[in-house]
């Protein structure tokens, strides 16, 4: 008997937890259009390309209107003074961001939301002589919306702007400051769960 009001409680608790946190996970998986905003200092004419990625994010509501997103993705840009190549080189910035979400009751819910990166860069494949910092933290903001189009998918839409910059360096010895800060258009779908 004891051991069946035990398996009782444990089954009604586990229940119970399952409900309480039923739908308080979110996925986006997006097409993302990276648009480096560039620019460089002292020297001028530095610039990172345009790129297109696939980016994953999970956010978790913590208040019904309240979520924090992990986001995720990693880019390879060109690397170019005043339009000569000086090679390639890749970034993971990972970004957590606060979001506030409303919600209409149509379906749409649009949202805002600010944060921080740390990038890293990788993958350095640059003129012999050139090096870049291999990380830097910076601000986010975000701007979006998820559109009911399912049970529990959405469409979304959503646009950041992260704020990036590395020092190059030539030989060792400090050159400029490269100043990516891109813009985000991303396209994509969501699911709560």
């Amino acid at each position: 008997m004891k051991t069946k009001v035990l398996a009782a409680i444990f089954l009604s608790t586990i229940s119970f937890s399952s409900a309480a946190f039923a739908e308080h996970w979110m996925a986006h998986i997006r097409g993302v259009y990276i648009s480096p905003d560039n620019g460089s200092s002292p020297v001028s004419g530095v610039e990172a390309n345009n790129v297109t990625i696939p980016e994953l994010d999970f956010s978790y509501f913590i208040a019904p209107d309240w979520s924090v997103e992990l986001i995720l993705g990693t880019s390879r840009h060109d690397i170019s003074l005043n339009g000569a190549d000086l090679g390639k080189v890749s970034l993971l910035p990972p970004t957590v961001t606060a979001k506030y979400h409303y919600d209409f009751g149509n379906g749409l819910v649009p949202y805002i939301g600010a944060g921080v990166n740390h990038t890293l860069f990788y993958d350095v494949d640059l003129d012999s002589n050139l090096s870049v910092s291999t990380n830097s933290t910076g601000f986010a903001l975000q701007l979006g919306a998820d559109y009911k189009i399912g049970d529990n998918l959405y469409l979304n839409l959503d646009v950041k702007k992260v704020y990036i910059k590395t020092d190059v360096a030539s030989n060792g010895d400090y050159l400029t400051t490269l100043d990516i800060n891109p813009m985000l258009y991303g396209l994509g779908v969501g699911i709560k769960f």
